[in-house]
């Protein structure tokens, strides 16, 4: 399993955004990249400004959210979706969208379901429950 760092994500995203604006054919996961950063204007300026945002720590007392964490939480949904694992988690997310009309507040929704099982995860130092993760899916949906 691919496992990146911190810093090569961020480096990722980056890049994917830096390629697009030098009019670069994207590929892969760039693409996928592309569109996540398209729907979060409000991100751009960490892209455009990478050298002061690249080793820069998101805390909860900053008031402000993590845009790499929180393109890579999409990035992540986007994968599971590709190749439907968990088992289940397309006809999940589908749901959810057809309810909440709009495939981006459908991909907010399975972000919070997947960062609160990450996050529980990590609290009992356990793997990622993806039951508990469809399940969130299903009470959003």
């Amino acid at each position: 399993m691919f496992s990146p760092s911190r810093d090569q994500v961020r480096q990722f995203f980056h890049d994917a955004w830096s390629r697009y604006q030098a009019g670069t054919p994207l590929a892969g996961l760039e693409r996928v990249a592309l569109d996540i950063i398209l729907a979060h204007p409000e991100y751009r300026a960490a892209l455009e400004q990478f050298e002061s945002h690249a080793g820069r720590d998101y805390t909860p007392d900053m008031g402000q959210s993590n845009p790499f964490l929180h393109m890579s939480l999409h990035l992540a949904i986007e994968e599971q979706l590709s190749i439907d694992q968990p088992p289940g988690i397309r006809a999940a997310f589908q749901r959810i969208a057809a309810r909440l009309g709009d495939r981006h507040a459908a991909s907010h929704a399975a972000l919070e379901c997947l960062g609160e099982m990450l996050w529980r995860a990590q609290r009992n130092d356990a793997p990622p429950d993806g039951a508990a993760y469809l399940e969130c899916l299903k009470r959003s949906g």
